[in-house]
């Protein structure tokens, strides 16, 4: 019974869909237990011989299947792996069978394997989204001077820069970074005991939260956070966030790529984009997987989000538990999001030539804006615009350029490349954003 994500193609085979299935899991929560056990020897809590012999215990075989099936008798799987864990350092020290687990409760495994799934499943992650992001930098860079239709409402509307399109993905991508690895810095320990009060650790309760999250590589909480969910909330919002950056990114590439516009065209690789009954087709695949992703998880994060006001009490009945499997699936499609979104930036193919051809579609009415601000001098904003208007009207009914239907005008306000505003300064700035967040993540 493997998940090898024949209806998630986006996460199949990538790093992070390793990282977040079900042995990621339950290793995570045998990591857990082994973290609570030293964390505890460390503050004298436990001898230090039970806290080796619990994470030799950890070391041992689990029955993942078994376990599974098991965790129905009691809502998660915290309790019957206790039973199987305690079995295993029975056998190794019976002495030390007596402190596993000690004083902590199931919300306090499962959400500290959580956090720890998250943390490496991020960290996988921001390196794609890192390569992305410079990719698309590469890219604007290049194309400073590309110049192509700005388009509106699916329309054409007044010229602009390929380098500047690539420049504004960047710009997403780059601030969706900042956010993730905000995130991925904040992710919590957990660890409250059975109704947040730390009772079960006597007077060790509040010693013991700094060097457990230090065993697991966490931020050590404020309080226990059973139901107070916000940091499952910032992760699902900050996974919404990446996802929606990348799907923005791929989205464009898809209608640039249509047959009648051929601006871009995604990277060739052996089979892709093969269609099943139409053997000329080439479908953009990386950019369909990218926004499949990105419809997805708002969707899943909405789920945590409705969590969050439904946590009751010290322990919340079925809130809590509906936010397992959203949470990895917004895990899942973020990481093979950025996997995608790396290798289409990376081998995007740009093609100058067609979008200077595609600029010349609407016969000289793409610098429509300009020529009523040079006519508003003459005869006036409004009856510029009048003007303009019906030229326009005229240009597209008859097949006739604009600059034949207005007559004697200088020819050089009909190029589209003298009209790209601060589309060069623009690039700029997006650049410099860009390189100042990447110094100061290296520094």
């Amino acid at each position: 019974m493997v998940d090898a994500g024949l209806l998630e193609p986006v996460r199949a085979g990538t790093a992070v869909e390793a990282i977040t299935g079900d042995a990621a899991h339950l290793r995570a929560l045998l990591d857990v237990e082994a973290a609570l056990a030293r964390a505890q020897a460390r503050i004298g809590l436990i001898p230090a011989a039970a806290a080796t012999a619990i994470e030799a215990g950890t070391r041992t075989g689990f029955d993942l299947l078994d376990l599974a099936r098991r965790a129905r008798g009691a809502g998660n799987p915290v309790v019957p792996l206790v039973q199987d864990l305690t079995a295993a350092v029975r056998a190794i020290d019976p002495a030390a069978a007596e402190h596993v687990h000690r004083g902590a409760t199931s919300q306090d495994i499962v959400d500290s394997a959580a956090m720890l799934v998250a943390a490496r499943a991020l960290d996988a992650t921001l390196p794609d989204l890192a390569r992305t992001a410079a990719a698309l930098a590469d890219l604007a860079e290049r194309h400073r001077a590309t110049v192509m239709a700005g388009r509106t409402l699916t329309q054409h509307a007044v010229p602009t820069t390929f380098g500047l399109k690539a420049a504004e993905w960047c710009v997403a991508v780059t601030d969706a970074h900042v956010r993730v690895r905000a995130v991925r810095a904040a992710l919590p320990a957990q660890l409250g005991g059975a109704a947040g009060t730390l009772a079960a650790f006597g007077p060790h309760g509040i010693a013991l939260l700094a060097p457990f999250a230090a065993e697991l590589g966490l931020a050590e909480p404020v309080v226990p956070w059973h139901t107070l969910r916000g940091p499952i909330l910032d992760l699902g919002g900050a996974l919404a966030h990446l996802t929606g950056a990348l799907g923005k990114f791929a989205g464009d590439v898809a209608l640039l790529g249509q047959t009648e516009v051929g601006e871009v065209d995604e990277p060739a690789g052996e089979g892709r984009g093969g269609s099943s009954a139409m053997p000329h087709k080439r479908n953009p695949v990386l950019s369909v997987l990218i926004v499949s992703a990105a419809r997805q998880v708002p969707a899943y994060a909405s789920i945590l989000a409705a969590s969050m006001a439904g946590a009751e009490h010290e322990r919340p009945a079925g809130a809590w538990h509906a936010e397992w499997q959203p949470l990895r699936a917004c895990l899942r499609l973020a990481g093979g999001s950025a996997a995608t979104a790396a290798e289409l930036a990376e081998g995007l193919v740009v093609h100058p030539e067609r979008m200077r051809a595609n600029l010349d579609l609407t016969l000289g009415r793409i610098v429509s804006e300009r020529l009523s601000a040079e006519l508003a001098g003459e005869l006036g904003r409004t009856e510029a615009k009048r003007l303009l208007a019906e030229a326009s009207r005229t240009s597209a009914r008859t097949g006739r350029h604009l600059r034949d239907v207005l007559g004697e005008l200088d020819e050089a306000v009909f190029d589209p490349a003298a009209y790209i505003g601060s589309a060069p300064a623009l690039i700029d700035r997006a650049l410099a954003h860009h390189r100042t967040v990447f110094q100061e993540k290296d520094q």
